[in-house]
């Protein structure tokens, strides 16, 4: 292949689209039609010679158009019977939800019951170690590692072919599932701002503290006229282990192995030009929060439950 052409490779966009059966429909598509075609024709083979024409076709055509709709129509990249039993089981679910590990407790008889009791929350995470890794629900267990990002489209043909092959020799090499993650997180440049206003002052010549003073004017409108954004990728990797034994003897080998992975992704990753960095327990408690809750305001430097809150105050 000459270097000069790109290279290229066609992906369809929704990977999981289930396989065509026949005249372009799926199977569940297909099962759908003959099931209300069957329903459409046992009521008429019944019914035909007890009603009208006119009743039986006022209650057969709204059935056949549903089933059809049903069969055939999609709402929000479901199919509308995917999306109809979504709706149910969402209408069913419990809508307040409490942090409640041990359960729901049910009030004393004595006291008059208005609603239905909240439900427990069951978060996916159960705890975060120390070294970092992700304690799950489920028994596994997870770490998240940042990576930086590169510019693709800027890079030669050559070169784009060397960053997909190394890519390519990373997701051969995994062993267990991986999830990319990449988020847009809100950015508030006041800390930044700041920073650069204290180092303008010991600048050694006025022309440098001119400069950056209309920097930071610039920054300052930036901030104040613009939602700003910054993307951050994350790499989970997780293990989950079915051997016996004690259930923190197992957590702490699957941590390790996880741990091993990052170290491994980190060294493969590294041959693209990407940086990658383990996050550790407080800024994985930081990650969770924000995605908990991304439209809510997450300070900083928040305490683990298992760390020493101290003071310090300095002297005048």
């Amino acid at each position: 292949m000459n270097e000069s052409e790109p290279l290229s490779a066609r992906i369809p966009v929704d990977i999981d689209r289930p396989d065509k059966i026949a005249y372009g429909l799926t199977f569940r598509q297909i099962l759908i039609v003959t099931m209300t075609g069957a329903t459409a024709a046992s009521v008429y083979y019944l019914f035909h010679q007890v009603l009208p024409i006119v009743i039986l076709a006022a209650f057969l055509l709204p059935l056949v158009a549903l089933g059809l709709a049903l069969a055939l129509g999609h709402r929000d990249g479901l199919s509308l019977d995917r999306f109809a039993l979504a709706a149910v089981l969402f209408s069913r679910s419990p809508k307040r939800m409490v942090a409640a590990p041990e359960g729901v407790s049910e009030p004393p008889r004595w006291c008059r019951l208005r609603g239905k009791l909240p439900a427990p929350l069951r978060l996916p995470v159960r705890a975060i170690r120390t070294d970092g890794a992700l304690e799950l629900a489920d028994g596994g267990v997870a770490v998240l590692v940042e990576t930086s990002t590169l510019s693709f489209h800027l890079r030669t043909a050559g070169e784009q072919a060397a960053l997909v092959g190394a890519f390519g020799r990373w997701l051969n090499s995994l062993e267990a599932p991986v999830q990319i993650l990449a988020r847009a997180c809100p950015v508030d440049l006041a800390a930044v701002i700041d920073a650069l206003d204290q180092r303008t002052r010991s600048l050694p010549h006025p022309a440098l503290s001119n400069a950056a003073s209309q920097h930071i004017a610039f920054l300052d409108e930036l901030n104040a006229s613009r939602d700003l954004l910054t993307r951050q990728v994350l790499v989970v990797l997780r293990d989950h282990s079915t051997a016996s034994g004690r259930r923190s003897v197992r957590r702490d080998a699957c941590a390790a192995v996880v741990l091993r992975r990052a170290a491994d992704t980190e060294r493969t990753l590294a041959a693209l030009g990407i940086t990658t960095r383990l996050l550790d327990a407080r800024e994985a408690h930081q990650v969770l929060t924000e995605c908990l809750d991304p439209g809510g305001w997450h300070p900083a430097g928040l305490a683990l439950p298992d760390d020493l809150i101290t003071t310090s105050q300095e002297s005048p």
